[in-house]
């Protein structure tokens, strides 16, 4: 009896003084782990495959943890929040964060994927050019790359976003209501592009060129880009590694992604062999551009405020 109150005492006593080795020894390791947010079809999944990350990291005393997320809002807030350190988003979810007032620094911007991203349509539709959107049902997902896409293919032609009916879906639900004839047009990226493209014979009315490079970001928290400097620099090295090898491994690289996406290795050839992997910096007309796209959200009423993309760009 008397051995398991002083047990409970020496317990009691760690909590409060904080001083007991086992406390000690996790804060150590917590400061060393650098928690990385990523979703199965974008670049990192492919760092992550191959391992060198954490090889690199290990020699300077680090660790490597992944955090899987199904969309880019979901890990910006993990960001936000501190659950991740870094973290990989398509071109619009820092869009929205930064107008919530969200804390991140973006740090690095992928290669422009246009040619994966478009409008597609039946095989039998009578829809042939984007004017013929006039007054169809077309789905996408809500602020989204797709939604940026939509509103200048719509311009560009004189038409006006209120011009088609829009049908607010993720990609996965727009496939089914594009499969039972519920919408006229779906807007979506790659992978989903190429496998409805493959597996629907559904015809692509256009893809992004011209309307939206479609980009990634890699983005960080404020505390992560200022404490930790070198370890930036040095995940940003190995993610343009692994886009090289990427680019020039197409037949390994289908066989990576197809079981991890759980889509079909002919689908998964199309969209590898129409996009180029990579990281670029921080330009002015990257800046442009994704200043274009917050611009485009505030006409549309879908952010609250107008916001200038370089307060959150890595100077």
């Amino acid at each position: 009896m008397f051995k398991r109150i002083s047990m409970y005492m020496l317990i009691l006593m760690c909590i409060v003084i904080g001083g007991c080795s086992i406390s000690d020894s996790s804060a150590k390791s917590t400061e060393d782990v650098i928690r990385i947010g990523y979703q199965k079809n974008g670049p990192l999944i492919i760092l992550k495959s191959l391992g060198t990350l954490e090889e690199r990291v290990k020699k300077n005393g680090y660790k490597v943890e992944w955090h899987e997320f199904q969309a880019g809002p979901a890990l910006v807030e993990a960001l936000n929040s501190g659950s991740i350190d870094f973290g990989r988003t398509g071109n619009s979810p820092p869009i929205f964060a930064q107008a919530a007032d969200a804390p991140f620094v973006t740090v690095a911007a992928g290669k422009s994927k246009f040619e994966g991203s478009g409008i597609l349509v039946s095989e039998d539709s009578d829809i042939t050019s984007i004017k013929d959107l006039h007054g169809k049902k077309v789905s996408f997902a809500k602020g989204s790359s797709s939604h940026y896409l939509i509103v200048k293919a719509l311009e560009s032609e004189g038409l006006d976003y209120t011009d088609i009916t829009p049908v607010f879906l993720s990609p996965g639900d727009a496939r089914i209501a594009f499969e039972q004839g519920q919408t006229d047009a779906m807007v979506v990226w790659d992978p989903f592009t190429s496998s409805t493209e493959v597996n629907m014979n559904a015809t692509l009315l256009v893809n992004g060129e011209g309307y939206t490079t479609d980009r990634d970001f890699f983005i960080a928290t404020e505390t992560f880009t200022k404490e930790h400097e070198e370890m930036v620099e040095v995940i940003l090295e190995e993610i343009e590694k692994s886009s090289v090898w990427a680019n020039n491994n197409h037949d390994e690289l289908i066989k990576m992604l197809a079981p991890i996406l759980n889509i079909d290795e002919d689908s998964i050839k199309l969209a590898v062999e129409r996009r180029v992997y990579g990281v670029d910096p921080l330009s002015e007309e990257i800046i442009e551009e994704q200043q274009e796209i917050a611009d485009t959200f505030y006409r549309l009423e879908i952010i609250p405020k107008k916001i200038d993309v370089a307060d959150v760009m890595a100077k």
